[in-house]
């Protein structure tokens, strides 16, 4: 099996997967306890108004006929109107969304370029001082609730300091970028407003801080480890034997080969970012998607709350295709996985 074949498998392997998880999701919101449309409109409703609504929702259909529905709807980029904002609930989601990517995505390369190295500093250090120290450091932000952490960088590095904005995504700018991609840092850089992409980028660091400190104890972590492992090879020695710096052999030769299983992680990590950030956006008043599916959860948005979870499911399905790409790259022994020998 060859790369392209390698690519077309693995494509494929995601349909399924989502068609499964959008069954899930959509059943599951439809039978949660008490009836959607009376949790929508709330205990004081008309049995008039609940059934009218139940009529507009399709919920008087079998379930099964509810969920082709849902996903013909689908198809044409129609997810159901929002009880919260009365849109097309696609239309809240290309607005909310950008925010949310840019901020966990951000918080991903945060938590890649400070966890890797400190991985492998790790590693190249068994059981001294800074493998104690890493591991420490991991601990550390790993038993850190991101809440906690958020309110914590507020005071000190916001309110205390005044180094940076404590909420929201962007300042007073004028004039305000033009929405392309909704990206504010791309938004900025296309339309060459240096005050708005600097405005956007000092938004931007607090919050994308807060949400990389997990990240970056599993990513550091799991470097160590695989690190440790191949680190320990013969080559190495070999290597060594040759007078190549041992900084060259760590990053050229070891990391390529141990980074497999830390991409992993990087995949599963930034999957989890896009459905737990709500905690990070609400500290922060982060105007993103995780924000508006807690406001959808509270007001019962059926709709929203599916679309939301979706999405995120989608998201998730998508950065793992990609990691299985990436993988074949550092490992290309999976490109010809079922190949007789």
């Amino acid at each position: 099996m060859g790369y392209r074949d390698y690519l077309i498998k693995r494509g494929l392997s995601t349909i399924p997967m989502f068609l499964g998880l959008s069954v899930l999701i959509f059943t599951l919101a439809r039978v949660i306890p008490g009836r959607p449309a009376r949790l929508a409109l709330g205990p004081r409703a008309t049995d008039e108004a609940v059934q009218q609504l139940r009529e507009q929702m399709g919920l008087n259909d079998p379930i099964w006929q509810q969920y082709i529905e849902y996903m013909r709807g689908l198809l044409q980029g129609d997810l159901g109107q929002s009880l919260i904002s009365g849109r097309n609930v696609a239309t809240d989601l290309l607005e909310y969304f950008p925010a949310t990517f840019e901020l966990t995505t951000l918080a991903m390369l945060i938590a890649i370029v400070v966890g890797v190295p400190l991985g492998v500093i790790a590693g190249q250090h068994k059981d001294k001082w800074p493998d104690n120290a890493s591991r420490l450091f991991s601990f550390f932000n790993v038993s850190l609730p991101p809440f906690w952490a958020g309110i914590l960088l507020q005071l000190f590095i916001a309110f205390q300091l005044g180094w940076l904005p404590a909420t929201g995504r962007i300042g007073d700018v004028s004039p305000v970028p033009v929405e392309t991609t909704g990206l504010l840092l791309v938004d900025s850089t296309l339309a060459a407003n240096s005050a708005a992409f600097i405005s956007a980028a000092q938004h931007l660091i607090l919050p994308a801080i807060t949400l990389s400190l997990a990240p970056v104890a599993d990513i550091a972590r799991m470097t160590r480890s695989s690190f440790i492992e191949e680190y320990d090879k013969d080559y190495v020695e070999g290597l060594r034997t040759h007078g190549i710096p041992n900084r060259l052999i760590a990053y050229k030769y070891v990391l390529r080969k141990s980074f497999a299983s830390t991409l992993t992680i990087i995949g599963l990590d930034y999957g989890f970012l896009l459905g737990s950030a709500f905690v990070v956006e609400i500290v922060f008043s982060w105007p993103g998607m995780a924000s508006y599916g807690v406001e959808a959860i509270l007001q019962k948005d059926i709709n929203a709350m599916v679309g939301v979870t979706l999405v995120v499911g989608a998201a998730f399905l998508i950065v793992n295709f990609v990691v299985d790409i990436l993988y074949g790259f550092f490992d290309p022994r999976v490109w010809h996985e079922g190949e007789s020998e």
